[in-house]
């Protein structure tokens, strides 16, 4: 209790401090600074429009990369397709993914995802630009490599939670499912799955909480550019890469705007955890 408390009292006096700096901005902005798409420190004009648009379209794609990778790579390693010790350095391998620092896959983006995304970008650009997110070529750092570096990023989260759901279920579902003549698969899908779902959802969760806030490898393959851009291959922006590229250098309203959007982050991040523990206790009544 006493730790629950002490956790709590942190959070609000860290959102007490950040909104305290970010006061001069909300005073002046309001919640335009939310629908704004203007920023522009030259004119002191500042709105978040597009970082937001970029934090929540990026880890949307990120989550659709690295959903189905993860529900599939749970399932073979809490399966008995392989010996017991192969499975073990596998899984260690999966969560070894998740201690990489992130400037090394900003890095592993910029060398190698990047110059390996062109050819397909420029195919999907020249066959299917009428679409709005295939409008415009990828001509460097932009939406999709980032998301997809985001993707790889919240893999192993995904993976290694989803396992643990599933294979913390009683043995007793899959007999039960097999002894009234299920195959493997049906077992799986239809008894497995459901059972191990408020699990699944609490990683898909923790996944994207860490997607929305993630700062460096974004930074260095996302563009940097304060638009709004139907493409996910043109450049955009992110809340937490705008603060790091930004934070720096700022003015005094600057500074503000940007704690601002600090705010914004933190309450999207604390939606994003309130909404996942009422689908959990829902699924888990169910």
């Amino acid at each position: 209790m006493l730790f629950a408390l002490a956790v709590a009292g942190i959070l609000i006096w860290i959102t007490i401090l950040v909104a305290n700096i970010a006061l001069p901005a909300i005073q002046q902005f309001g919640l335009g600074f939310i629908i704004s798409s203007t920023w522009d420190p030259n004119r002191n004009l500042y709105g978040a429009l597009p970082q937001i648009y970029g934090t929540v379209v990026s880890s949307i794609i990120a989550l659709v990369i690295a959903i189905p990778i993860g529900l599939g790579v749970a399932l073979f390693l809490s399966e008995d397709y392989l010996p017991p010790k192969i499975q073990l350095v596998l899984v260690f391998l999966v969560e070894l993914l998740a201690a990489i620092p992130s400037v090394v896959y900003g890095l592993w983006g910029i060398f190698v995802l990047i110059p390996f995304l062109k050819g397909p970008a420029a195919l999907l650009n020249a066959y299917l630009g009428w679409v709005p997110i295939f409008s415009t070529p990828l001509r460097g750092p932009g939406m999709f490599p980032a998301a997809v570096v985001l993707g790889i990023m919240v893999l192993p989260t995904i993976a290694a939670l989803s396992r643990d759901a599933l294979i913390s279920l009683p043995p007793d579902l899959r007999q039960a499912a097999v002894g009234l003549g299920a195959t493997r698969w049906e077992a799986i899908i239809n008894v497995m799955l459901p059972a191990a779902f408020s699990g699944i959802v609490g990683a898909v969760m923790l996944a994207l909480g860490r997607a929305l806030g993630e700062t460096m490898a974004v930074t260095m393959l996302i563009g940097n550019s304060n638009n709004i851009n139907p493409s996910i291959l043109a450049p955009s922006n992110t809340i937490a890469s705008l603060l790091a590229s930004q934070f720096a250098e700022a003015s005094a309203l600057q500074r503000s705007s940007l704690l601002y959007a600090a705010l914004i982050l933190f309450g999207l991040t604390l939606v994003v955890n309130m909404l996942a523990q009422l689908l959990v206790r829902r699924v888990q009544r169910i």
